[in-house]
């Protein structure tokens, strides 16, 4: 399985720089936007609705996406106000809905409080993603920010990992994974300072390193929540399109709970 993953991840990810680098807006967005939908036709399975549903929640996801597209980004006026605040929404949903979502495990089948949950998941990132690719190299440096987390909590938690973290959510994730996570996105970020690559104003000194913090925090309650909801339908992973690593759910879960926070202090203290 490791194997399989460590192959995925070679192939797909220099197709993913050379978009991010690469690629107008435009064409980037709608690079992302596939994902989003077959994420958003993952999450519709996860909410326990038949492909009929799925389908109209696919077609609606469509139709969100291409508002906020226009209104948070494609020169309507007051595009950064509405950019802002949907990132502002996900970003309260992430401080403070998910976590208690996560203590009082709730087991939510409202198909209405799914469906507004599924967008609030989906759309903001995908802007986020779309506003942040503007500085293609700050973007990058942030993903990565997701991709050395997850690395380092795995092996940390697999050589070193004793105490639960959430056994009931995710039994296989532990505090020492935690704990390897931050210092593995700590080491990452005093390597990038020395280099000078924290240049952007909201990434620098102390600051920065708090947003980076905060990023992996949210990158591994945004992997908790996800696991809760598969835990809730009684399901491994959200979907089979990648080999090794499960569905576009199981791959983005982190990067849509810590961008729209991203976009959101990088756009207030740029």
């Amino acid at each position: 399985m490791l194997k399989t993953r460590i192959y995925t991840v070679l192939v797909l990810l220099p197709l993913l720089i050379a978009a991010l680098f690469y690629l107008p807006a435009n064409a980037w967005a709608l690079v992302l936007a596939p994902l989003a939908l077959v994420s958003a036709w993952e999450w519709g399975a996860l909410a326990g609705w038949r492909p009929a549903g799925r389908l109209l929640y696919v077609c609606s996801i469509t139709a969100g996406g291409a508002l906020l597209w226009y209104f948070g980004y494609g020169g309507a006026p007051g595009a950064y106000v509405v950019a802002t605040a949907s990132f502002g929404v996900a970003f309260l949903f992430w401080l403070v809905v998910a976590p208690l979502w996560l203590v009082k495990g709730w087991r939510i089948r409202s198909p209405l409080i799914l469906a507004v949950t599924g967008a609030v998941l989906l759309l903001p990132p995908w802007l986020a993603l779309i506003q942040l690719q503007g500085q293609p190299g700050v973007l990058l440096m942030l993903m990565a920010i997701v991709w050395i987390s997850d690395t380092a909590a795995y092996f940390c938690g697999k050589r070193w990992g004793r105490h639960k973290l959430a056994e009931t959510i995710s039994p296989g994730k532990t505090w020492e994974g935690v704990f390897g996570a931050m210092a593995g996105v700590a080491i990452y970020y005093v390597l990038l300072s020395a280099g000078g690559a924290t240049g952007h104003g909201a990434l620098q000194g102390i600051m920065g390193f708090g947003v980076f913090l905060l990023l992996t925090v949210l990158g591994i309650e945004g992997d908790l929540f996800e696991s809760w909801i598969k835990r809730t339908a009684n399901v491994k992973d959200s979907g089979t399109v990648f080999p090794g690593h499960g569905g576009v759910l199981d791959r983005i879960d982190a990067l849509t709970a810590s961008m729209p926070a991203a976009a959101l202090l990088l756009n207030g203290m740029a």
